[in-house]
C-alpha cells in the first residue's frame, strides 16, 4: 500500500487501511508473545494532549484483554508517598506472555513533579540516577522495555485542550493541570530535556516521535514497535516507520532543534 509523504495529508480511508494491516501485526506479534512466556513494557509519555491515550487505544484494539494491560495510575495515596518510589509500578509489571503499557509511568517524577513542585529537588535528582538503573535491572530479567515520547508543539497542544474542553465525551480528561500546561511550557520543555539526556540509555533508549499529526503518529510508533521485535509469520512490508516522525533520542536531537520548544 502507498504510504503518505512527509506533509502530506493522510486520508480516513488510507488511515484505517493501513491500521487495519498493522493490527493483524499485532495480533501476530501478540501470539507469539504468549507462545514464548515473553515480556513486553511499553512506556508512553509526552505532554497534556499529545496522544498518550488515543495511542494506546490503537495499540490494544484488537489484542487479548487477558494478557494486555493497562497502567494509567491515580494521584499517589499516603503508603505510596512512604514506599520507595518506584514500587508501585512494580507491582504492574508484565509476567509471563503478557504486554503491559504504561500511559505515563515512573516518569511522572521527571515531568509533572518536576514542573509543578509535587517532589523535592533530591527526589527529583535522585530519580534520574535510579531510573535507568531500575530500567537496566528490568532489562536483565528479561523483560524488553519500549520507551516513546510524543512530542507535541504549543500551537497544537492549546488547540487540544481547548478541544478538550468543548467535547463532552472528553471531560473525564480535563484537569487542573491542564491549566498550568501552557502557562509552565518552557518549563516543561526543560524538564523534557533533561529526562531525555539523563534517562535515556542503551538498555532502554527514549525515542521521540512527533505527534502533532496524531494519526501518522500512531501508525508509525505501532510500525517501529513491530519493526524491532520478532514474532512468527512477520510481515515486514507495512512495518517501515518514517524515522522523520519517530526516531532515537540522542544529544544532538537538542542542538538541532528537533523537539518542540
Amino acid at each position: 500500500m502507498k504510504r503518505s509523504e512527509p506533509g502530506q495529508k493522510l486520508s480516513d480511508s488510507a488511515y484505517e487501511k493501513q491500521l487495519v494491516e498493522l493490527h493483524i501485526e499485532l495480533v501476530k506479534f501478540q501470539r507469539t508473545l504468549i507462545a514464548n512466556g515473553g515480556r513486553v513494557a511499553v512506556v508512553i509519555e509526552g505532554r497534556d494532549g499529545a496522544g498518550k491515550d488515543g495511542t494506546i487505544k490503537r495499540i490494544v484494539e484488537h489484542l487479548s484483554p487477558r494478557e494486555t494491560r493497562v497502567v494509567a495510575l491515580s494521584k499517589p495515596s499516603d503508603r505510596d508517598r512512604s514506599s520507595w518510589y518506584f514500587q508501585r509500578y512494580a507491582a504492574h509489571l508484565p509476567a509471563g506472555g503478557e504486554f503491559v503499557l504504561f500511559n505515563r509511568s515512573w516518569y511522572n517524577r521527571a515531568g509533572v513533579e518536576r514542573v509543578m513542585g509535587f517532589c523535592t529537588d533530591g527526589e527529583y535528582k535522585l530519580f534520574l540516577q535510579e531510573a535507568p538503573r531500575f530500567e537496566s535491572m528490568l532489562v536483565r530479567s528479561n523483560i524488553r522495555l519500549f520507551k516513546y515520547y510524543l512530542d507535541i508543539s504549543k500551537e497544537e497542544q492549546k488547540e487540544r485542550l481547548a478541544e478538550r474542553r468543548r467535547n463532552p465525551l472528553k471531560q473525564w480528561k480535563i484537569s487542573p493541570i491542564d491549566a498550568a500546561a501552557i502557562r509552565k511550557w518552557s518549563a516543561y520543555s526543560d524538564a523534557r530535556d533533561a529526562m531525555l539526556m539523563q534517562t535515556s540509555h542503551d538498555d532502554a533508549p527514549w525515542h521521540v516521535v512527533k505527534a502533532d499529526r496524531k494519526k501518522l503518529a500512531r501508525l508509525n510508533i505501532i510500525r517501529h514497535l513491530l519493526s524491532v521485535n520478532d514474532y512468527a509469520d512477520k510481515d515486514t512490508k507495512p512495518l517501515k516507520f518514517d524515522p522523520g516522525i519517530v526516531f532515537r533520542f540522542d544529544e544532538k536531537a537538542l542542538s538541532r532543534d528537533k523537539l518542540a520548544r
